[in-house]
């Protein structure tokens, strides 16, 4: 770069995958925070860096960020923008994945958002700090910003968050950094804490007081991710209710994120469903506790297969008397045969964001000729699906469902068949 610094007039490109503008300066990509495609910047460069100086020009997607705390808490980061055009934007890194992997003609994607106030689930990092905690997200590279607002979650919540506040100040066992994640279930806010030291029966019956007198089933207590659980406080059973059928979610399960993005989900992956009969077999890879295979289960007979012992002895308890059976396997270690796939008329399978891994390979040799993917990351998509497509897939529905409303994160429903009569079906609708 010449000099030591240089001021320039630039235009937004494009936004890159987490979010941000990207401009380019002698022959290098860079990324500012908080810009938005055909926008016109004041720039300072300096060495490997760059600065933001002003706006010569705003887009028209430009809004006021509903909250306060925005460009500060890591939770949002794409607040200034208009939802609808937040929504068409993530629905292109989708696009872009399906086209880069040999798809075209492409049929119109079904897309949905969720509204504000409508996350149920939230992962929090805690830090003690003089007169009392902080509860909140990271500032990017940074600490933890207290929530004082927040426009995702849910009023209640919220709500639950300032006299959480006060219990966690009393609790001799948070000595410095912690963490603290809450799933909001039908049965009421089931919380995980994780504190650097062990809580003291003085902590446990405040937190059990907690519980009590704001109508809370289950406090856990780890001291750290991966570390064994144990029970602070229990004062009720806990519940959650999928396709119908109850289940009892582990601490710290990992549920969707609202019960509309739920619901989005759970619609597109049933409407991709091949026709069935009842003893048809569906197998699911990637289960959880069973968010997909209980309403699965209402078409065909699910035989669901997940990894964490937890999640599975979830889902396995709650099988008795439905068309459900769980089994717990690593799929990355020990993904299902071609032989093992060939038992289903359709494999369902929502992986971890780094994709399928060694499990893919089995499934394109199998005989398999239906496949909903359900996926959170179109990085993993753009790596899988070229193989998929080479296997002679094509691409039936897919569905866009924003349910991480102001962040650069997707998810998306792709019902994939390699059936010719399937196929023929879906392109004669698309020209009617």
């Amino acid at each position: 770069m010449r000099g030591d610094s240089q001021q320039c007039h630039l235009t937004v490109e494009q936004l890159g995958r987490s979010g941000d503008g990207m401009v380019r300066y002698e022959g290098r990509s860079y990324y500012i925070p908080g810009t938005l495609p055909g926008e016109q910047l004041h720039l300072r460069f300096h060495h490997e860096s760059v600065e933001l100086l002003g706006w010569d020009h705003y887009a028209p997607e430009r809004v006021d960020p509903p909250c306060s705390l925005a460009g500060r808490c890591g939770g949002c980061t794409l607040q200034h923008m208009e939802p609808t055009a937040l929504l068409h934007w993530k629905a292109q890194h989708i696009e872009r994945a399906l086209t880069k992997s040999g798809f075209t003609d492409l049929p119109t994607p079904i897309m949905y958002q969720t509204p504000p106030h409508s996350r149920q689930r939230l992962d929090v990092a805690l830090q003690r700090v003089p007169g009392g905690v902080i509860l909140g997200l990271h500032e990017r590279g940074g600490d933890p910003v207290d929530m004082t607002e927040c426009p995702l979650i849910r009023p209640e919540l919220f709500a639950l968050l300032p006299p959480l506040r006060t219990c966690l100040a009393s609790l001799g066992a948070l000595t410095g950094r912690g963490a603290l994640a809450i799933n909001l279930l039908e049965s009421g806010p089931d919380l995980t804490l994780e504190t650097p030291a062990p809580l003291s029966g003085s902590d446990r019956e405040k937190l059990a007081a907690f519980a009590r007198a704001h109508h809370i089933p289950r406090i856990t207590w780890r001291p750290a991710p991966g570390k064994m659980m144990e029970t602070a406080a229990q004062n009720g059973p806990v519940f959650h209710h999928f396709g119908g059928v109850k289940v009892t979610p582990p601490p710290a399960s990992f549920l969707q994120a609202s019960s509309e993005g739920e619901a989005a989900i759970c619609e597109a992956v049933l409407a991709g469903l091949p026709p069935l009969n009842r003893k048809d077999r569906i197998i699911e890879l990637y289960a959880g506790c069973g968010t997909l295979t209980f309403p699965l289960a209402q078409h065909g007979f699910v035989k669901a297969y997940e990894g964490d012992k937890a999640a599975i002895s979830a889902l396995r308890a709650a099988t008795h008397g439905s068309r459900a059976e769980g089994a717990e396997r690593d799929l990355n270690r020990q993904p299902l045969l071609p032989t093992e796939l060939n038992q289903a008329r359709v494999v369902v399978l929502d992986p971890p964001y780094a994709g399928t891994g060694k499990q893919l390979a089995s499934l394109i040799r199998s005989t398999v000729q239906d496949i909903i993917y359900v996926s959170c990351s179109p990085a993993a998509l753009e790596k899988e699906l070229p193989a998929l497509h080479k296997a002679g897939f094509a691409l039936l529905s897919w569905h866009v469902i924003d349910q991480f409303l102001w962040s650069s994160d997707v998810e998306a429903v792709l019902t994939l068949s390699r059936d010719p009569k399937r196929i023929r079906k879906a392109r004669k609708a698309r020209q009617s």
